[in-house]
């Protein structure tokens, strides 16, 4: 019997290890674009899910943005099944109209599309195709953006998709290796042009960042970048759970925020408390910033009588006295607080 090429071997086991901890009943369904990281996945994931007792699917999306995407989508659904992945299904969304630029207004589309499929077949979890390089392309657009450390913990191995998990098997996989898992595995992917389009900063990452990086410190960045993404997500987990329990602990009886509360955390604690709050208010996560996070720490920390501080999504807070309060609330006379 011949030996398992490593790159094959290697997804293989990252796919096991994330089915290992999964439920049963239900299928795991690949998220695949016909790429080299996602037809890889869902490779492997053909071969590892029946030995594991599952069954394992495939959905590709269409986002209707090049010439030819549907008959690309089908080729691929065509492929899935013959791989012996069910249920597989081709699905078209509507890009036009999102918020936020063509990338985010994709992204958005892609992961509702995923998150109804996945209802509709009671599965168990998405699996998506990124790799260690894609998760170094986010670490250091996240540091272009100063995004703090939030954006800086990159992509999570798993996340919620709207009560599905969805999981990303491949962050400890590089891009050289689902390429030559392809070449093996005699599978021909598709190369999509928007990858190499200059116009998208992503793209520019890719294609001149990350390689004048890997000339001037080596191609050990690449992991060491995916490291520091891992690193700061455990840092980020416990801040949260801090955060939480501090967000508990500040609401006020009479309703809003306790400004004496909020004053006495940690300016790291009270940012993720405020920014946890603004989304319960109902600002949008994507728009949500860091600018607002801080107008609303100006409220607690540089009390001058300002006015309200404005929100995404047409929300306003203001202060009264000692309590944060959305400004809804805060147009109503404010009740008096038994201290006693």
């Amino acid at each position: 019997m011949a030996a398992l090429a490593p790159p094959v071997a290697a997804i293989r086991v990252a796919v096991r290890r994330a089915l290992a901890g999964l439920p049963s009943g239900g299928p795991v369904l690949v998220a695949c674009s016909g790429g080299a990281d996602s037809l890889a996945l869902a490779a492997a994931a053909a071969f590892v899910a029946p030995r594991s007792g599952r069954a394992a699917g495939l959905v590709t999306v269409d986002h209707g943005l090049q010439v030819g995407s549907a008959e690309r989508a089908e080729a691929v659904a065509e492929w899935a099944r013959a791989a012996g992945l069910a249920p597989v299904e081709a699905v078209r969304v509507e890009v036009a109209g999102r918020p936020g630029g063509p990338e985010a207004a994709a992204r958005e589309a892609r992961y509702q599309a995923l998150a109804e499929v996945a209802r509709r077949h009671g599965a168990v979890a998405v699996l998506t195709g990124h790799t260690r390089d894609d998760q170094a392309e986010t670490v250091l657009l996240a540091l272009a953006r100063g995004a703090g450390p939030r954006g800086l913990a990159g992509m999570p191995a798993r996340r919620d998709l709207s009560g599905v998990p969805l999981l990303r098997p491949l962050l400890e996989v590089s891009r050289e290796q689902t390429r030559a898992a392809c070449t093996v595995l005699g599978l021909r992917p598709w190369e999509d042009p928007h990858n190499r389009d200059p116009s998208y900063a992503r793209s520019r990452v890719r294609a001149d960042v990350l390689p004048a990086l890997v000339r001037a410190l080596g191609p050990a960045v690449l992991d060491n970048l995916a490291r520091t993404a891992r690193l700061v997500a455990a840092d980020n987990a416990a801040l949260d759970d801090l955060a939480a329990a501090a967000l508990a602990a500040a609401r006020h009886p009479a309703g809003g925020l306790s400004v004496p509360e909020l004053a006495g955390l940690s300016p790291a604690v009270r940012g993720r408390v405020l920014h946890a709050w603004a989304r319960e208010l109902g600002a949008p996560p994507a728009a949500l910033s860091h600018r607002h996070v801080t107008a609303l720490d100006a409220l607690v920390t540089d009390w001058h009588g300002q006015g309200s501080a404005h929100l995404p999504g047409g929300r306003q807070v203001l202060r009264r006295t000692d309590r944060l309060l959305p400004a809804d609330l805060g147009a109503a006379p404010v009740p008096p607080v038994d201290r006693r």
